[in-house]
């Protein structure tokens, strides 16, 4: 039977109470805090206490849009230890936006941000489900431990842990790529098996020592990242957001051990000044994830600081699913093997049946680590999985005949000119290897003629300069004719989510049909 998270981490409470769980460095705010993994459980027992004189019982959602902190932290695991629904929300959601998620949810408390309070009230009518919004501090932990303080711990230590099983842990809201956003419902099985997987696919120690950088309302920071290092016994040092210095004088200063980023701040940590005289011989584990790394950057990386990435392939939906080992070949370009209670299949995206190794499909996943469907919406989850299972990610792929897995961009990304199939990363690759080049995307845009044709929006390095002329002619070098791109558009930066991951729908809103220099 797979160990409870849960379990665990109240596990972890007695057997290291005094060692560090957090330390939260939020240096924004000139405050250094350490938190044992004794005091995160009397925490946790008082936050329990806190909900449930508010009424929280099994099942209700309770919406946190809050900074990255410790009460953040008590709250999400208070309201799981409760059997409740933890629905973390990005704190850059306006007011406006912040309604449709709290009310899809039928959320019965929310946790916000005091500078965000005051924005909230001419919207509370529009919010029927919610009985209370409740003020945090979002940068001492102070307020929030004083709120808690008067609960006693002992009461909740009686409360009953949630099983590892089918009960909804959280809810973590898809982007909305293909419409409004929808609730994954994750489970307590379903983060009790990724963990455990990661545990022993990662080899997370009790003695590591994890430099969280991350946002922590995206299952990247919050499943794999905090829920990664408590559930190991491991310290977690907490930045409240990335900046190059600090991270890299962290990662040498701290003696950290385990590094989890996005390549776009893996890319900010190559090309910082003197980067390659950071001493990291003591780290055992740096991760990509959450958008495709290029194979420029994971060279990059190892000559700057002579370690391997160690790429892999998540979503909202399941957290992880495949992974590069960490003992044997990390393939550049591929995002590895499928982990512990994973299974991956590659089918085509018609018919639904599987492909032959090295033809690209819909990558399918399978296993306990999958979410039981979304919030309220059953069309769209039986739209998401097959008869027997598979969920259908969108994203396509193809698997090599050892096992690894290669991605090929998301389906609804496809571009099909003049009859032609062609995969975005394939140009994106290309046009990587230009040396006026910094970063790039590839899109399809309407065309009358050719149904859509191949768009590159491009970001030029610093002091570079190039054509589109000799950008299309670098490509005709490497590329099939109708691979090419056609138009060519320079920008300064493309829009991002929270993660530093291309938001191509968005990029479609806001070039197609613009062309040139």
């Amino acid at each position: 039977m797979v160990p409870s998270f849960l379990q665990t981490l109240q596990e972890n409470g007695r057997r290291f109470p005094d060692k560090p769980a957090i330390i939260n460095d939020d240096w924004e705010a000139g405050i250094r805090e350490t938190l044992t993994y004794g005091q995160l459980e009397e925490n946790i027992r008082r936050t329990m206490e806190l909900l449930r004189s508010r009424g929280v019982t099994a099942g209700d959602r309770i919406a946190l849009q809050l900074s990255k902190g410790l009460p953040f932290v008590y709250l999400h695991l208070a309201v799981m230890r409760l059997g409740a629904v933890s629905l973390p929300l990005n704190p850059g959601y306006p007011a406006h936006e912040l309604t449709y998620f709290v009310n899809d949810a039928e959320a019965r408390l929310l946790f916000i941000d005091r500078p965000l309070a005051a924005d909230l009230e001419p919207h509370r009518a529009g919010m029927p489900h919610l009985q209370e919004a409740i003020a945090v501090d979002p940068a001492d932990s102070g307020p929030f431990a004083a709120l808690i303080a008067p609960f006693d711990p002992d009461v909740a230590a009686g409360v009953p842990l949630p099983p590892a099983g089918e009960e909804t842990a959280l809810m973590i809201y898809t982007s909305g790529t293909t419409g409004r956003p929808k609730g994954a419902m994750l489970t307590h099985g379903n983060l009790s098996h990724n963990i455990d997987a990661l545990h022993r696919a990662w080899g997370w120690q009790a003695d590591d020592r994890l430099l969280h950088v991350l946002p922590i309302f995206h299952a990247h920071g919050l499943l794999v990242a905090l829920h990664g290092a408590l559930n190991a016994g491991a310290t977690c040092l907490m930045h409240p957001r990335f900046d190059p210095e600090r991270t890299l004088r962290a990662l040498v200063d701290e003696r950290c051990t385990v590094f989890m980023a996005v390549p776009t701040i893996h890319r900010k940590l190559v090309e910082y000044p003197d980067a390659g005289r950071c001493d990291l011989s003591h780290m055992r584990l740096l991760t990509s994830g959450s958008d495709r790394l290029p194979d420029d950057l994971f060279t990059a990386f190892q000559q700057t600081f002579g370690h391997t990435l160690l790429e892999r392939y998540g979503m909202s939906e399941t957290s992880m699913n495949l992974s590069n080992p960490l003992h044997g070949e990390r393939r550049v370009g591929s995002v590895g093997l499928p982990l512990p209670y994973v299974e991956a299949r590659i089918v085509d995206p018609e018919s639904g049946e599987p492909l032959p190794d090295g033809q690209i499909g819909e990558v399918q996943i399978r296993g306990p680590h999958v979410c039981k469907g979304y919030w309220r919406q059953p069309d769209k989850t039986a739209e998401a999985f097959t008869a027997d299972g598979w969920l259908k990610t969108g994203d396509l792929g193809l698997r090599e005949p050892d096992g690894y897995f290669i991605l090929k961009g998301r389906s609804k990304d496809l571009i099909i000119s003049g009859g032609y199939n062609i995969y975005p990363p394939e140009v994106e690759l290309v046009l990587a290897d230009h040396p006026a080049v910094a970063a790039s995307a590839v899109v399809g845009c309407p065309d009358s003629t050719w149904g859509e044709v191949v768009t590159a929006v491009v970001i030029l390095r610093p002091g570079a300069a190039a054509t589109a002329e000799e950008i299309q002619q670098f490509c005709r070098e490497k590329l099939v004719n109708y691979k090419i791109p056609r138009r060519v558009i320079f920008t300064a930066d493309v829009p991002r989510n929270a993660m530093g991951k291309v938001q191509k729908v968005d990029l479609r809103r806001q070039f197609c049909g613009r062309a040139g220099n």
